[in-house]
């Protein structure tokens, strides 16, 4: 049985992805990015580069197709490039299908030192649904992400908000507390994730 956060997030990304020109504007104007820091305690805005032409090619191409209807087949028909970036993207378009095991899949399938990276890109690309304001259809993807970025400071805060608006509050303020470890920037991220926590508490 599917976690509730996963059925909201197919929901919402399928209407999402399925609109095409709202996916396409968001990423034609930039090539869809690879995280390189490595997984350290971070405070600054994560740094990244490009993909590949290939594999950022394939990815504008079939990003309106990541959603549960229509992700398997075009998996089939056109492949992602068969090297770690090209599986990277290929974990990032399934996530945002909201076939977050399969995701979890790809991704463990690189090897360990590589994985934080394709945790990046999973984030890359589900960041703008949760920068619009939707945390809770983006929770699953970014709790996946954490998985493999334990210390990625953005995932925790949106996997740690999804948490709050679901109501699941012993879960969200175990990311949010471990948000505020890694972000000591004083901003309305971190006055948000310390209103959250003190509702919390009060509750």
């Amino acid at each position: 049985m599917r976690h509730r956060s996963e059925v909201i997030l197919i929901a919402a990304m399928s209407a999402f992805a399925l609109t095409g020109a709202a996916a396409m504007a968001l990423h034609e104007t930039a090539q869809p990015v690879l995280i390189v820091d490595p997984p350290i305690q971070v405070v600054q805005p994560i740094q990244a580069v490009p993909a590949g032409d290939d594999v950022g090619a394939w990815f504008l191409s079939i990003r309106q197709y990541c959603n549960p209807v229509e992700v398997e087949t075009r998996m089939r028909w056109q492949p992602a490039p068969e090297t770690p970036e090209g599986d990277m993207h290929r974990a990032a378009c399934y996530a945002l299908a909201g076939r977050i095991d399969q995701a979890r899949s790809v991704i463990e399938g690189l090897p360990e030192d590589r994985q934080f990276q394709a945790a990046g890109v999973v984030f890359n690309a589900g960041h703008p649904a949760a920068d619009a304001g939707d945390d809770i259809a983006a929770g699953p993807l970014m709790e996946l992400v954490v998985e493999f970025w334990s210390n990625h400071y953005m995932a925790l805060y949106h996997a740690g908000a999804a948490r709050f608006e679901l109501g699941d509050h012993e879960v969200a303020e175990g990311y949010l507390e471990r948000f505020l470890v890694e972000y000591a920037v004083e901003n309305s991220w971190r006055s948000n994730a310390l209103s959250m926590l003190e509702q919390i508490g009060d509750r």
